[in-house]
């Protein structure tokens, strides 16, 4: 049996997410999250997309690039869990794994057959940034994939967190308007660790160009600046 299985980066995800802070926790979360998949040289092939625009969503496999570290632990604190409990690492989707992989369902949008860098893949909520490696791309079959009557765990009984959303007029007219619509729902979800709950606190996020600063207080997220990078 090969001890090594040779993984090859096929493409790479093109987003607004220039930093992990306010990537959405799972994906599928912010569909109003766009990306593009855009292929490495060598698989800039348009035959290798034939018949996939029959399908409405995909199966991302890809790669935590930016979260290395040495070594592994059986146990980690997912931060949806306020990072003071600890469970099995593969009872997680945690970065922090024997191998860094990444599983991620995306709606696709369509293929962009005249993108510069050759056909590429509009996609709809995708849970990772700027660059991101990815290894393989499958279609979801809903006949194989959906199980509706599929169990949790633990995260069953986590509440949802949204919250309400106070972006000031004069602060939405400085974003375009699909920038303005995708940050309305990323803000939604919360982009705060769980056990940071300070309502003096300032936030930055950053995406699509902009640093859209926030505080929290009382279920609502109250923006109060948006800067140009």
């Amino acid at each position: 049996m090969a001890e090594n299985v040779p993984f090859q980066v096929i493409a790479r995800l093109r987003c607004g997410f220039t930093s992990k802070f306010g990537v959405p926790r799972q994906s599928g979360l912010a569909e109003k999250v766009r990306a593009l998949v855009v292929f490495e040289p060598e698989f800039r092939n348009a035959d290798a997309l034939r018949g996939i625009e029959g399908f409405s969503h995909l199966w991302l496999i890809w790669g935590f690039d930016r979260v290395r570290r040495e070594g592994w632990s059986p146990t980690v604190r997912p931060p949806r869990l306020g990072g003071n409990r600890r469970v099995g690492v593969f009872a997680t989707r945690s970065p922090f794994r024997p191998n860094p992989i990444g599983l991620s369902c995306v709606r696709l949008l369509g293929v962009d057959s005249g993108y510069s860098e050759g056909p590429a893949l509009v996609v709809a909520g995708a849970d990772m940034t700027d660059g991101t490696p990815i290894f393989d791309i499958k279609p979801y079959l809903p006949y194989a994939d959906c199980r509706p009557d599929a169990l949790g765990g633990y995260t069953d009984a986590l509440p949802e967190r949204r919250l309400e959303v106070d972006f000031p007029p004069e602060l939405q007219n400085k974003l375009p308007a699909e920038t303005l619509e995708a940050l309305s729902e990323i803000l939604s979800h919360d982009p705060r660790p769980s056990y940071q709950e300070d309502p003096q606190r300032d936030y930055g996020l950053e995406y699509g160009g902009f640093d859209v600063k926030f505080r929290v207080s009382d279920g609502t997220l109250h923006v109060f600046d948006v800067l140009t990078k």
